[in-house]
């Protein structure tokens, strides 16, 4: 049975940092896309960044460029979002995903990803 286990939430001033961790178990995802995704109150849930494979490709929504940043650890089934200089937007419950592909661009800066595994997600809440 496959699983995605999140950790590393929680509360959080702005300006500050979490790091998220996504242990997945069940099969080998050394080729498959990891990432993240995140659902405020009242919202929709939003891509927010993905790798795909060790080492390789990474993409990010604009609203997190330059503060978050992904890594995995293939021999460990891991994927990590790091987040730095956390705005109280960023508040939302965060999903680890993995889906064979890669999230998909369109007009340039824009993803779409559809995903065959989640997670049970993560709350992280940034105070103002």
């Amino acid at each position: 049975q496959v699983q995605l286990v999140e950790s590393g939430g929680g509360l959080v001033q702005a300006g500050g940092s979490l790091r998220l961790s996504c242990a997945a178990s069940g099969r080998t995802f050394s080729n498959y896309a990891m990432g993240w995704f995140r659902q405020a109150p009242g919202k929709e849930r939003e891509f927010v960044a993905a790798t795909w494979r060790s080492g390789g490709s990474t993409y990010f929504v604009d609203s997190v460029k330059g503060r978050f940043t992904i890594s995995r650890d293939i021999t460990k089934n891991t994927v990590s979002l790091q987040m730095n200089s956390l705005k109280p937007e960023d508040t939302a419950v965060y999903y680890c995903a993995a889906d064979r592909n890669p999230p998909q661009v369109y007009s340039g800066t824009h993803y779409a990803w559809e995903v065959d595994y989640w997670g049970q997600g993560t709350q992280v809440t940034v105070s103002s």
